[in-house]
């Protein structure tokens, strides 16, 4: 599935931009990261007055074949599927901080070892029960990866169609960092030694034992391409928002990324098409610790770091109002002609 993202390049727009930001009222580059983000989202919008649009969030939740086993996971398969009951009841943090920021979410059963049956507040997009065990077989079929990809950039689509211009990706799936780890050592090349963290609370001894699994995993696949890469290593909720971040580029969308999982999806659709990075927004650092490593890969800085790694997008939706006080700025802010004050000579 090809994706057509364009560059957000515009010499003649970026220095109206930057005329407008140094001409409100403060010095040159007070308001520091504030007015880059006001930069990229006006180019990215193409546009000297940008505004935020029904900011959404879509949590995706898939299961992994290898955390049946419970040999890299502490918590077990089935808390995957109850998580999700707690999205749809409202009870998760990902819904307290949506709810307090005026972000619209939205939850995705891509691949859950569980029967949703016809549950509202869910969108039912499932590929599979779960991935495969990719100590034994790589962890989806070609087929598998590319439908889930399409049904990712289908829902971004569809968001978009209603009248969203920002949007973030979440997700859930016990077992999915290990996922993650395979991604991030393919992409870029730290050892999987160097990827690997506690994951949701691994101990020391425990993240050793999740090391060598994983080290061996990765030793015995030769992945020839960013998309073998992500069926043989990937989860169903990785793939489906790699899709997604591809297709909210293509639609020139303020993407905000989350932490390690997310960021791990992200490499994929980068080695796709490099272009996806004009439209992205870190959000924060995840305390995962690979999750730094893969922000230095791509150059990028957090907007915080509070400490978090919860994941479900939740660095996002805490982030959000950050870039809403870039775009307030932007647009209601007095320039020194405006007001009536004298600026730098």
């Amino acid at each position: 599935m090809n994706f057509a993202i364009e560059s957000i390049s515009n010499d003649i727009l970026e220095k109206k931009l930057q005329s407008k930001i140094d001409t409100k009222t403060k010095p040159v580059g007070a308001l520091g990261v504030l007015e880059k983000i006001a930069l990229q989202i006006g180019l990215i919008q193409n546009k000297e007055n940008p505004e935020l649009k029904q900011p959404t969030v879509l949590v995706f939740a898939g299961d992994h074949g290898i955390a049946k086993k419970g040999e890299v996971n502490p918590y077990p398969q089935e808390v995957t599927a109850q998580m999700v009951y707690n999205f749809i009841n409202g009870g998760a943090a990902i819904n307290v901080f949506c709810k307090q920021n005026n972000i619209a979410l939205k939850i995705i059963d891509a691949g859950v070892n569980h029967d949703f049956k016809e549950i509202e507040n869910i969108i039912h997009a499932k590929i599979s029960y779960g991935t495969k065990n990719y100590q034994d077989t790589p962890a989806m079929t070609q087929v598998e990866c590319a439908t889930s990809i399409k049904k990712g950039a289908h829902l971004v689509t569809e968001t978009y169609n209603n009248g969203c211009n920002i949007i973030g990706f979440g997700e859930m799936g016990i077992g999915n960092t290990s996922s993650a780890s395979l991604l991030m050592a393919y992409f870029t090349k730290n050892t999987v030694a160097e990827c690997v963290g506690s994951g949701t609370g691994l101990q020391t001894e425990a993240i050793t034992v999740k090391k060598s699994i994983l080290s061996k995993v990765f030793d015995t696949y030769t992945p020839a391409s960013p998309l073998e890469a992500l069926a043989t290593f990937g989860g169903f909720e990785i793939t489906m928002i790699t899709g997604a971040i591809l297709k909210a580029a293509e639609l020139k969308m303020t993407i905000l990324i989350d932490g390690f999982i997310v960021t791990a999806a992200l490499l994929v659709a980068h080695a796709i098409d490099n272009k996806v990075l004009d439209y992205c927004i870190f959000a924060h650092a995840s305390e995962e610790q690979g999750h730094q490593k893969m922000l230095d890969f791509l150059g990028q800085k957090p907007l915080i770091n509070l400490g978090m790694r919860l994941g479900e997008g939740t660095g996002v939706a805490v982030a959000y109002p950050i870039i809403e006080s870039a775009i307030n700025f932007m647009n209601n802010m007095a320039s020194f002609e405006s007001a009536g004050i004298s600026g730098s000579e």
